[in-house]
Parts: C-alpha cells; structure tokens; sequence
C-alpha cells in the first residue's frame, strides 16, 4: 500500500502563495488518481481537488477554481497543490490521498480515497 507524506504548508497572508507536496512510497502511485481534501476546525473534511492516473484530467472544488492547480509528476512519485491567492477561509488541515479504486476517471467522493497523509496545515492571516 502506498504511504503519502504532505508538506509545504505554513502561515500565509490572505493573497500570497504556497506549493503543497505529497510524496508516495512503496505502493502504485502512477495507477492511482490523487485527491487533496482539507479540513477546518469543527469542519468536514473536503473535497478541494483531484488529479487522474494519466495527470491530464483534473476536478476542483468551486471554491479553489482558478485560484489552485493541481499536479503530478510520476517520476518523482509526487502531487503537488499550487495555492494563489490565499484566502482566510482557506485556513485547514490539508490531506493527500489515494484513489483505491484505481479509476479512470475522478471522484470528489472521501470513502474512495485510502490512505490518507498524515495533513500540513495551511494558515492564512486577514
């Protein structure tokens, strides 16, 4: 099974920028989709975006349109999350994790998605 591990988060102001990472490890990486999900204090935990096995098709969450892009480089085994123009509300707990199902396509939904990095938080400042 592949093991993620997230990093890049940090204490933004609202506006700026950051570059999450997931790196993947001893499992199928390139035959997987890729999902990132966050989640706020007393939240839900998210759908923010996804990313197919072939790294072209790609889903966001309305919210994140066109502020985010998501990535994946196989050779490197990692997705990455580039963050622009930071909001407060996006303040959370970030997580990568792992299509199960070895799809195609895409899905939003969190039961597919197994396993789960351990989260980078994401702080943006007003």
């Amino acid at each position: 099974q592949v093991q993620l591990v997230e990093s890049g988060g940090g204490l933004v102001q609202a506006g700026g920028s950051l570059r999450l990472s997931c790196v993947a490890s001893g499992g199928t990486f390139s035959r997987q989709a890729m999902g990132w999900f966050r989640q706020a204090p007393g939240k839900e935990r998210e759908f923010v975006s996804a990313v197919a096995k072939n790294g072209i098709t790609t889903d966001y969450a309305d919210s994140v349109k066109g502020r985010f892009t998501i990535s994946r480089d196989s050779a490197k085994n990692t997705v990455y999350l580039e963050m622009n123009s930071l909001k407060p509300e996006d303040t959370a707990v970030y997580y990568c994790a792992a299509d199960r199902t070895y799809r195609l396509g895409l899905t939003r939904e969190r039961a597919s998605y197994e396993p789960w990095g351990q989260g980078t938080q994401v702080t943006v400042s007003a």
